[in-house]
């Protein structure tokens, strides 16, 4: 486990590993991180229940219990956030909650998911639970979602998936420590993040790409327009618009959604709930958006091919190709080949907000010719083979000149390759994205590609960037990017194209980088 504090005046804004003990009084911004990545739990205590470090998690197995954990010296203002995962729930009112200026373990504020279809924020004194403000809000078993509460003099503030839900006024507490709990429920808590800035966390309002309309939860955002290659009006299409213009349509079934994406013309298709599609990849035609509703929407099972059926032949291309798709805050779990697959010249598409988490092959494959294509503030975690950019070193003929493709405000989480991996495309774009603990390799650019890797927050990454990972060599610049932990450096050389040759972007400090991400990327985050 690691507590890492950050020094708000440090001009590099690197990130310094230090004893929890050893904390000054809270004077910096970040005032304890833990994402149980080490496997313990160590400068926790707890309280009732089984709790244990399983798959990267903290979890509280026990239903028939009261359960906290506790962490940290204690300090006055605070936000607490951590992604919770309730498993079970033990009778009616139950509940999994982060917890604020906890003084023991029957004295705190909490800020609590239910099984009764709410959202509570409360205090516990002597014991009792007194909830003092409450919001609709369902988060089912076995789906993550991001909890924040704000303790800031007497205002208390409760936040779910980065939208405020909650508020109220309260001075029993002035001060405590920081923790999770469940309620006669069981729960998996993750990626703690303890601050003293209010909204800590949430990406800024002033930098980042996109604008700053919360998504309401519930919603279908059918708004909002990308940064990168797939704004850019190329090969006869201006910009990436996907369904917009056409009807919006809501879908709850497989059969619904497989009519729907493979129709002709313009359509939004809303998805609801989480749905189990066939086995294999399942056609999108061109202009068309499909985008989750809520934070727990999406596919299991199959996946989604944007693109003509593959033709080594065809080397140009063609007028038919598969274009302007828009692919938004969906859940992909267990698919069977990959989740998101672009081929075929397949172009104008953008791949934004989305959860991705184990599966077979490709969490985000791109390739055969494919191109202007933008790939943004997706969360990629506890999977293996990652994002392909290019298939084989062989395939220059389609490939040379296209592959153009940006990445950013990517959480690349503990996804051991390809993040991506790629091969002759240029300029592959890639900034302001989040890696953490990618075992084997960052960047890798090969087969005469071209990088650009700027303002980037490489965490624990041996080999964050390089140019000579495998195969045929590519050639990267790597500029102004953070490395911390037991990151390396990158092995970079060659020229590349600029990508500011084809768009305009507003790069990020990369010292907010890493809670910007964190806070902003995949389901029910969109700020359009």
């Amino acid at each position: 486990m690691r507590h890492k504090i950050r020094l708000a005046a440090a001009a590099s804004g690197v990130v310094l590993s230090a004893a929890l003990a050893a904390f000054p009084a809270a004077s910096a911004a970040t005032l304890l991180a833990d994402d149980f990545g080490d496997g313990d739990s160590s400068g926790w205590s707890t309280n009732g229940g089984t709790w244990t470090v399983t798959s990267g998690a903290f979890q509280q197995a026990a239903t028939s219990a009261d359960a906290k954990a506790l962490t940290g010296p204690g300090w006055t203002d605070q936000a607490v956030q951590a992604r919770v995962r309730p498993s079970a729930f033990n009778g009616a009112n139950r509940h999994a909650a982060v917890l604020a200026r906890a003084q023991s373990t029957g004295n705190y504020y909490y800020l609590a998911v239910t099984n009764s279809g709410s959202v509570v924020l409360g205090k516990r004194a002597g014991g009792g639970f007194t909830p003092l403000a409450s919001a609709p809000a369902t988060v089912p078993t076995g789906s993550w979602a991001t909890l924040r509460l704000e303790a800031f003099g007497t205002t208390l503030r409760g936040f779910l998936d980065n939208v405020e839900v909650v508020t109220a006024t309260d001075g029993t507490f002035g001060s405590g420590r920081a923790g999770v709990s469940t309620h006669y429920a069981g729960a998996a808590f993750d990626d703690v993040l303890v601050t003293d800035t209010p909204g800590a966390g949430a990406p800024p309002t002033t930098t980042t790409p996109t604008t700053t309309t919360p998504q309401t939860p519930g919603t279908c955002a059918t708004t909002g327009s990308p940064t990168g290659f797939a704004s850019v009006t190329a090969w006869g299409q201006n910009g990436t618009t996907g369904g917009a213009g056409g009807p919006v349509i809501e879908a709850d079934t497989a059969n619904e959604v497989l009519a729907a994406i493979g129709q002709a013309g313009p359509l939004t298709v809303c998805v609801r709930g989480m749905i189990a599609l066939p086995a294999g990849m399942h056609d999108v035609a061109s202009d068309k958006t499909i985008v989750g509703i809520g934070a727990n929407s999406g596919f299991t099972g199959g996946g989604l091919n944007i693109g003509l059926p593959v033709d080594n032949a065809v080397t140009a291309p063609p007028a038919n190709a598969v274009h302007n798709v828009i692919i938004r805050n969906l859940v992909f779990r267990d698919w069977s080949d990959d989740a998101i697959n672009v081929q075929m010249f397949s172009h104008h598409v953008w791949i934004d907000h989305n959860d991705l988490s184990s599966g077979y092959d490709g969490a985000i494959d791109i390739k055969r010719g494919s191109s202007y294509i933008t790939v943004s503030w997706n969360h990629t975690h506890h999977h293996t083979k990652n994002m392909l950019l290019g298939h084989d070193d062989k395939n220059g003929a389609q490939d040379i000149g296209r592959l153009k493709v940006t990445y950013h405000h990517n959480w690349f989480d503990r996804t051991p390759q390809r993040n991506p991996r790629v091969r002759f495309g240029e300029p592959v774009h890639l900034f302001n994205n989040y890696y953490f603990r990618n075992s084997d390799v960052g960047v890798a650019c090969q087969a005469n590609s071209g990088c650009v890797v700027e303002g980037n927050h490489f965490e624990n990454v041996e080999e964050p960037v390089s140019n000579h990972y495998a195969g045929p060599a590519g050639r990267c610049v790597a500029r102004n990017n953070v490395f911390t932990g037991e990151s390396g450096q990158p092995d970079c050389s060659g020229a590349v194209e600029e990508p500011r040759t084809y768009y305009d972007y507003v790069l990020d400090d990369p010292g907010t980088v890493k809670a910007a991400v964190m806070a902003g990327a995949g389901v029910g985050k969109i700020r359009s």
